[in-house]
């Protein structure tokens, strides 16, 4: 077997406490069946299914690349990469709104980082929009959306389906969120529709709506 020269690729692991608490693991060298690590400057050889007394274990290898287990999470390490892996769970964000005198949900937030006003809307499927609205947010949405028909309480109605980039409502983010721009001024406000809210965990409580990023 062809011993193959140290590659440097560094991961940063932050871990709960029950999990093992490696801080870095740097791959020294890489073979058929085997694997040499740096564990926090402990010398490692691992074999091919076998687990090192710091819970690593190696799934397989070849000269290229090494499959290792890490606190039951599986990845592949190829030569001269940098990888940075969280084992620890990412804090949740939450926001809470307050439901108004007219009986709504509203919000603010950003639509392609322009600031805008919400309607929070779980019966709309998308982030919905008017074209005077759409306008005033900078959105291509001739030229970059889809025309479709979509239904309205008014009925049916001409439509574009856009990409949004960015959709934000307070410190909740979401990237390329479904958005449709509908013909004329309706509706009045900007809809916060599903495409956003089904990433997040909704929940109501009395008068106020609590959105959750999903971790």
């Amino acid at each position: 077997m062809k011993m193959i020269t140290s590659i440097v690729f560094l991961i940063s692991l932050l871990v709960a406490k029950q999990l093992f608490a490696i801080e870095n693991i740097e791959v020294q060298a890489l073979m058929q069946g085997m694997v040499v690590l740096n564990v926090d400057g402990s010398r490692s050889v691992i074999k091919t299914g076998e687990t090192d007394k710091n819970g690593i274990t190696m799934i397989s290898s070849d000269t290229r690349s090494a499959i290792l287990e890490i606190n039951g999470e599986r990845k592949t390490y190829q030569m001269g990469t940098t990888v940075s892996t969280h084992f620890s769970q990412m804090p949740t964000i939450s926001e809470q709104i307050i439901i108004d005198d007219y009986g709504m949900f509203r919000g603010h937030g950003s639509i392609n980082g322009q600031s805008v006003s919400y309607l929070i809307d779980t019966g709309a499927s998308s982030v919905a929009m008017s074209e005077r609205d759409a306008r005033q947010l900078g959105i291509q949405y001739r030229l970059d959306g889809q025309p479709i028909k979509t239904n309205t309480a008014s009925g049916v109605a001409n439509a574009w389906s856009i990409q949004l980039k960015t959709v934000t409502l307070g410190k909740l983010k979401q990237r390329n969120v479904r958005g449709v721009v509908i013909e004329g001024d309706y509706p009045k406000y900007v809809l916060l529709g599903m495409s956003f809210l089904n990433r997040m965990k909704v929940e109501k409580e009395g008068n106020k709506m609590i959105i959750t990023s999903k971790r």
